[in-house]
């Protein structure tokens, strides 16, 4: 059972425009735990994930989720 944590933070990221930096000072982490994050080389702890979720004030499941996410502009069968 794979144990990869898949997100979206670099797209909501994106659609706010705000940088790494911003996100990381509001939520009290180094700036390249965000890298870190995005890029799937760093699970975040429940804790994290929540404060995430809350920032850009959605629910955790719109961020993060053990399946991969479809690609943008990408139908569901």
């Amino acid at each position: 059972m794979s144990e990869t944590v898949y997100n979206r933070i670099a797209l909501l990221r994106a659609e706010r425009n705000v940088t790494r930096r911003q996100l990381s000072d509001a939520l009290g982490v180094h700036y390249q735990t965000i890298g870190y994050l995005e890029r799937g080389e760093y699970s975040p702890s429940l804790h994290l994930a929540l404060r995430i979720a809350a920032y850009f004030e959605v629910p955790v499941e719109v961020v993060f989720s053990t399946t991969p996410f479809p690609r943008i502009g990408q139908r569901s069968a």
